[in-house]
């Protein structure tokens, strides 16, 4: 933690800052909308994997519809962008980003909600295994559909490694969804202000701004030089800890412009005079953010200018970058802090200029960020449970096992008995397929299994994530890891923070080659078993 309050370097002074038996598996169907609906689809490519989630829209069909998912496919060199490993901008239905955030579960939550943060941003998956964040809107900030779209699309055409690019979007009725990349190692602010190991390394700290300056510049290239609310908890880490600036920023949060929704005291002084972002603006946020890696605290910017010219340094520089910092280093991002923060809007640096001055600062350029940010060599870093060894090892035995123990107690809700019209032949063949399939799992009789719990899910009145999880392991052990992937997916879709469903997603993807989604959801399966046990 911190251990000095003495400044490594001095200041220069500037003037101007500113699942039980099949009777209990009824009351799924009230939890879902419409389970034929929500039955996984064909997974498509789309140039990207999961496990822990361009220059032009796609088409829609001649009725208005969006195009269907499959039309997106990234193994076709004509629908990714050169050098960027990503689909075209997508226009999804409401059902596919429900059925990606298994019904908007609150368990996917990743952002702040409630009544100061209307706006709730979900992790999710698609059918092809790619992670997405999905920034859901309130119903009352884009009244109109087509500002939203033109919005939409104009900032889904950027595509930079800079930036948390913004994969789609869907206007159907009242909803309004973005939909961008998944960053799965949280934000700036987490790093810098609330550090639980180790505080983040002077040259880390440099290589954020370098980024974000490369993301304003590559924006502003692009003609979107407006950035709405640039702060610390815009900047997200990536999976190997590169940091990126979020889409999200690029456009307005409501129907009334509102740009700001961070303390006044950190809003650039011409927008409290006029409500108008400006690219000027901007860099004023900027310089907020440059004060925030030199002190890693969140500074209001007319406080800093008062330490500054009182030269009570002790309180703006961090004293963890202490043997880190060079007199010169510390001088020179001042400097920059200070021009960005001008009062007066037309003296504040642009962009390109930014870039220019931030590249001498850049220290152990060769040095993999997960490195910088002390993150330990390999995949995953996340303590794995014993069952999640055994997944990792692809023993089947030892999760058949734990499954069979478990029986149905996972599969949540309780239904009420049926009453004597239920009881039809229909609903007895049901019973009976699942019964059959319970008594062929148990023999490890795979094929049995497979067929009698088809059988069961086909007829659709009753939905239990445990059938789709026994049946997921039946294909794995027929050798069959699409089919048991799709299967894992669904018993996730019906019971988000069920741990088996990510630990046979994990067994599948390693059956498939993905060890890298396999890893992701590896942790998330034994995360939510942690939990589990614990409470």
């Amino acid at each position: 933690m911190r251990t000095s309050n003495r400044s490594p370097f001095t200041f220069p002074v500037f003037h101007s800052f500113d699942c039980l038996e099949s009777l209990r598996l009824l009351s799924f169907s009230t939890q879902i909308n419409n389970c034929s609906d929500l039955l996984l689809t064909e997974r498509v490519g789309m140039g990207c994997d999961f496990s822990k989630y361009t220059t032009c829209c796609m088409g829609t069909e001649e009725d208005g519809h969006p195009a269907p998912e499959d039309q997106v496919d990234g193994e076709n060199e004509d629908n990714v962008v050169e050098g960027i490993d990503l689909p075209r901008f997508h226009e999804f239905t409401i059902d596919q980003l429900r059925r990606a955030t298994s019904g908007f579960a609150v368990e996917n939550i990743v952002s702040e909600h409630g009544e100061k943060a209307p706006n709730v941003v979900y992790k999710g998956k698609l059918d092809n295994q790619m992670r997405i964040a999905v920034k859901r809107f309130n119903r009352n900030a884009w009244p109109d559909a087509q500002p939203f779209l033109e919005e939409a699309r104009a900032v889904g055409q950027l595509r930079s490694q800079r930036l948390i690019n913004l994969l789609g979007c869907c206007c159907e009725g009242d909803e309004r969804l973005l939909v961008a990349e998944y960053m799965p190692n949280d934000t700036l602010a987490k790093h810098l202000f609330h550090w639980e190991n180790q505080p983040m390394r002077w040259a880390m700290r440099m290589r954020v701004a370098l980024c974000l300056a490369q993301a304003l510049e590559y924006c502003t290239s692009k003609g979107r030089a407006l950035y709405h609310d640039l702060n610390a908890y815009r900047v997200l880490y990536d999976d190997d800890y590169n940091p990126r600036l979020s889409c999200f920023g690029l456009m307005k949060n409501s129907r009334d412009g509102k740009s700001y929704s961070t303390n006044l005291a950190f809003t650039p002084p011409e927008y409290l005079r006029t409500g108008r972002v400006t690219p000027e603006s901007v860099t004023y946020s900027f310089g907020t953010l440059l004060l925030d890696l030199l002190s890693g605290k969140h500074i209001p910017p007319s406080h800093a200018l008062d330490l500054i010219r009182d030269k009570n340094l002790q309180m703006l520089s961090d004293s963890c970058l202490e043997g880190e910092l060079t007199n010169d280093d510390g001088t020179e991002l001042v400097r920059l802090a200070s021009l960005c923060l001008q009062s007066e809007p037309r003296e504040r640096p642009n962009p390109k200029s930014l870039v220019a001055a931030l590249i001498p600062l850049q220290k152990d350029s060769e040095v993999p960020s997960r490195v910088l940010m002390g993150i330990p060599d390999g995949t995953s870093t996340f303590p794995l449970t014993p069952l999640g060894e055994a997944c990792l090892r692809m023993d089947l035995t030892a999760l058949h096992e734990v499954m069979e123990k478990m029986g149905y107690k996972d599969d949540e809700g309780a239904a009420t008995e049926l009453s004597f019209q239920m009881w039809t032949n229909q609903m007895q063949e049901t019973l009976n397929s699942k019964k059959k399939g319970d008594a062929a799992f148990r023999l490890k009789d795979s094929k049995t299994a497979i067929d009698s719990y088809t059988l069961f899910i086909d007829v659709g009145t009753m939905v239990s994530p445990t059938v789709y999880a026994r049946r997921s392991l039946c294909y794995l052990m027929s050798n069959m890891a699409d089919e048991a992937l799709n299967d894992a997916m669904q018993a996730q879709v019906i019971s988000p923070i069920w741990y088996i469903a990510f630990y046979l997603q994990a067994v599948a993807l390693l059956a498939m080659g993905k060890e890298n989604d396999a890893q992701m959801a590896l942790k998330e399966g034994s995360s939510l078993e942690i939990k589990k046990s614990t409470n």
